[in-house]
Parts: structure tokens; sequence; C-alpha cells
């Protein structure tokens, strides 16, 4: 049987360790990531060039000694925490832990304390149920150790027994879930929380606290998901994230379960476009380097669009400066197939087209709506779009026909591309493949100008 040969950009996982490598061959430990770089014939053998993700050394590879990192389904099923049950009875729980074994356990709902949990665990033959208190927006059995979520509490269960009558061993899953950490770690995109430190606090969003950090001495940015609920919802987002590879979008390394869901990216190190522009302005940056990250945006956007995902929240905000100064989308796992928005009154009013913002219709085109607004913010060096308007009159004077002044000293052909995005009918407006074409060709013409 012949074995499918792997394009470069195929990321792999390392099944065991390489740590005596001859010359020429990479050094790696089981679980290290590496991506193909293209396919070598030696000595009448198929054998892989590739790159290791942290150390960056390059060499050979043998197949045999690598899998597919392959990625993630977005799963309904999939659970953080496949060991709640929701609100079942005592008696209920006693039932469903059956065949009795120590370290059997599973949470449920208090019945009798709403808002409450109990933690239910088999130990020498019978089932004890911890009441686990909500207080101050903590979780605790023993009014000593606080935790900000049942996932933190089950881990910490898992190392050490504390108060209970043993650690916590096997999880009683629930019919109809499966378990996301075990998906993940099968994957390879669940990371080892011990590899990571964490650093200073570079922001903070609606959902948790981004920190600077090092993963096996990379630098990486870390999103901490605290809430159970929307560490749920953001493992549709990481699963999204894991089928998407290109230079325009911020890379994610892979995902870790602690304090509820820690997310980590690649480290951008000069931060996002909007701060990026009005901390420098126009004396230090040259028109040549604003097309070149309106264009690294703009490759990020058409690969988006080559998946048929559309990512709805497009904006200078949500691009980030590499050390190297590469523009990439970010928050685009939050992109979706789906063309139905989520909750109105979260639309970001000045950057979202009139057709997604009246009748919930989101598409490409309405992306392409939003990159024609982040020209503006990119050419206008980080200003506020619609300056002096309210949301109302934005909405009220858009939908009338109303489209910003070319930015000061903006290029005539930029202001042209930026009234295309912004044509009412989305039919009429460019594809962003279309809309790179031009770009490519207004960076050529400012380059030559330039070195003329």
């Amino acid at each position: 049987m012949s074995m499918k040969t792997w394009p470069p950009g195929t990321q792999c996982v390392a099944k065991s360790d390489h740590t005596r490598p001859k010359p020429n061959e990479v050094f790696y430990h089981k679980g290290d990531i590496l991506t193909i770089l293209g396919l070598e014939l030696l000595m009448g053998k198929s054998i892989y060039r590739a790159k290791h993700n942290r150390t960056g050394e390059e060499g050979l590879i043998f197949a045999s000694n690598m899998r597919e990192r392959e990625a993630l389904r977005v799963d309904p099923s999939l659970s953080l925490m496949p060991w709640f049950h929701g609100k079942i009875s005592g008696p209920e729980a006693v039932n469903t832990l059956q065949p009795m074994e120590d370290g059997l356990f599973l949470v449920r709902e208090s019945i009798r304390h709403p808002g409450d949990y109990v933690l239910c665990v088999s130990f020498k033959e019978e089932v004890l149920h911890y009441h686990v208190i909500y207080q101050e927006s903590k979780l605790t059995i023993d009014k000593t150790q606080y935790f900000y979520n049942l996932i933190d509490m089950v881990e910490f269960y898992s190392k050490t027994k504390g108060i209970i009558a043993t650690t916590l061993q096997k999880p009683k899953v629930k019919e109809g879930t499966k378990s996301a950490a075990l998906q993940l770690s099968k994957t390879g995109w669940l990371l080892d929380l011990s590899k990571l430190t964490l650093g200073e606090n570079i922001g903070s969003g609606e959902f948790g606290a981004v920190f600077q950090g090092e993963y096996m001495g990379r630098k990486v940015a870390v999103k901490n998901i605290k809430s159970d609920v929307t560490a749920q919802a953001f493992l549709d987002e990481t699963s999204v994230m894991t089928k998407l590879q290109h230079r325009n979008l911020v890379q994610l390394l892979g995902v870790i379960l602690h304090n509820g869901l820690y997310i980590v990216t690649e480290f951008m190190a000069k931060g996002n476009l909007v701060n990026y522009l009005r901390s420098r302005g126009r004396s230090v940056i040259t028109t040549v380097e604003i097309l070149q990250y309106a264009l690294d945006v703009c490759k990020g956007m058409e690969y988006l669009e080559s998946k048929k995902l559309v990512h709805r929240d497009l904006a200078a905000r949500n691009i980030l400066i590499s050390e190297d100064n590469v523009a990439k989308v970010s928050d685009f796992g939050l992109a979706s197939g789906d063309c139905q928005s989520t909750d109105n009154t979260k639309l970001p009013v000045k950057w979202t087209a009139p057709e997604a913002l009246n009748n919930k219709k989101f598409s490409t085109k309405s992306d392409v709506w939003s990159y024609g607004v982040l020209l503006w913010e990119t050419f206008s060096f980080g200003r506020q779009p619609y300056p002096k308007m309210s949301l109302k009159e934005v909405k009220e004077q858009v939908e009338e026909g109303y489209r910003m002044e070319s930015p000061e000293n903006c290029p005539s052909d930029i202001y042209a591309i930026m009234r295309l995005c912004w044509e009412k009918d989305p039919k009429m407006r460019p594809t962003f493949h279309k809309l790179k074409e031009r770009l490519q060709a207004e960076l050529n013409k400012h380059e030559s100008a330039t070195e003329s």
C-alpha cells in the first residue's frame, strides 16, 4: 500500500523521540510539531525536509516517525466537561456511577441548592456527595480552596485528594458527549501546561485576559477564558482555527485545559494595527509600508474566502503585526460559514455592511465592506471611522448613501477601492481575489516611484 504524501505546509506530530540525529536530520522529542517543507529522495527512499515549529531548525525527518496533525472537527458533542451531567438527583447519580470503582466521578447541578453543584465520587463501594458552593463568583467545597470554574476544580482534585476521600481518577462521561481533552490530545492540539510560562497581561477582551508567555522556548500569546460556558463556545473557534494555515492569519499553536481554557497562538510583537499606526504616524510609516499591510490583510481574507468562511469582525483592531512586520488577521476563529448573525447588539456598527446590520446577511461580501473601512482606518493612520458621528447617525446616513471622504494624502486609486468595497449592492463589490490584484498593482507602482 503506497503511503499518502504530505504537501509542503503539512504539520506533523512526532510519534517518538529523535534525540540522536545524524548530520542533516532534525532533533525532536515525542509530541513536537514539525512543518513539512518538501519531499526528497535519499538512496531511493522518500524522506521529508521539515522545519521544527519551536526551534526553527530545518533538516530531514522520516515519515514513519510522524503522524499528520489533524484538524479538529466542529462537533457539538465535544465537551470540555464530559463528566458534567446537569440536573440529576442524588439517587440518579448513584445509578449512573456503576459499576462502582474508586475515583469514578461526575458533577451534577444541586437540586436542593439552585446555583450550587455536587461532586459525586465512588469510593469503597459507596458514592460520596460533596456540596460545591458558589460564592462570590467562585466555587468551593471546604471554604479554603477556591476555584474559578468546574474545569479548574476537577483538575485540582484529579491531582490532589484535599478534603475528598480519593483523587478523581475516571470521569463518568455523560451519554451523548465526547471528551474534548481526549480529542485534542489525539489530534495533536493539546499542549502541555508544564511547558508554558505565563508573562505579563497584554490585553483583555470581552471573554478574558490575554497574556504574553513562552511555550517550550517560543514566545506566545495566551488567551485565557475562565467561564465554563464561554470556554465551551470557544471550542468551536479552536476547531475552526485548526483547519486554517496561512502566512497572513495568526497561527494557533494549540490549547491547554487549565483555569478554563488557554488558547495559545503565535506572539505578535508589534501589537494591533490601530495602535501601531497611531503611535508611529506619517513621519515614520511610508505609503509603501501601509500598502503592504493592506495587501497582507487582503491575502489573509482571500484565503478565508477560499475556505468559504466569513470573518464578521474585520477591523484594524483585529489585525496584528509580527516582529518582522507582517500583518496578520486575528480573531477569525469566530468566522462562520453560517450566514445568520449572532446577537445584533454586539455588532460593530461602523464596520458592518448595511445588509448584515439590517437583515443579518453576512457573507464574504459583507467582509469586503468591512475591509473598505479597514483601508480607511489604515490610510488615516488609525483614526476612528465616521469621526464625530453617533452609531445611530452612521446607520441612518450610510443607508441613505453617505460614504466617508478620502483620508488626508490617501492615493486616489486607493480611495476608489474603498468606494468599490462600499457599494450598496453586495454583488457589485469586488472579491478579495480581485482586491488583491488591484492592491498588488498599486504597491508595484509606489515601489517603482520610490526607487526612481
